[in-house]
């Protein structure tokens, strides 16, 4: 709790001290300055940010595609593993059933 009024004391304080640093011509100056500082700091940091933005979207675009890529190959190698399994049952059953005329005859 203690600490808690000493932050809230710092902050009151800290706006009084920029209140009256505004009113003086040259306090007016070095806040404009601090101001446009931070403001260009801010610029800078937003560009950035929209930089690795922009670029980690075109690598999870890459990465989408790519994953769409090997799910079609998957689809189309289980698919014709699927028909070459019905291919040989066929051949199997055929097999058999030739087998079992040759039996019965």
């Amino acid at each position: 709790m203690r600490s808690l009024l000493w932050f809230l004391l710092g902050v009151i304080g800290g706006f009084i001290a920029a209140h009256v640093m505004n009113n003086d011509p040259r306090g007016h100056e070095v806040l404009a300055d601090v101001d446009a500082r931070i403001t260009e700091f801010t610029d800078r940091m937003g560009e950035a940010y929209r930089g690795q933005e922009a670029r980690m979207s075109g690598l999870v675009d890459s990465a989408r595609a790519a994953g769409a890529d090997v799910v079609a190959a998957a689809k189309q190698t289980a698919s014709g593993a699927i028909d070459s399994a019905a291919d040989a049952s066929a051949a199997v059953i055929d097999s058999a059933r030739t087998s079992a005329q040759k039996l019965t005859d």
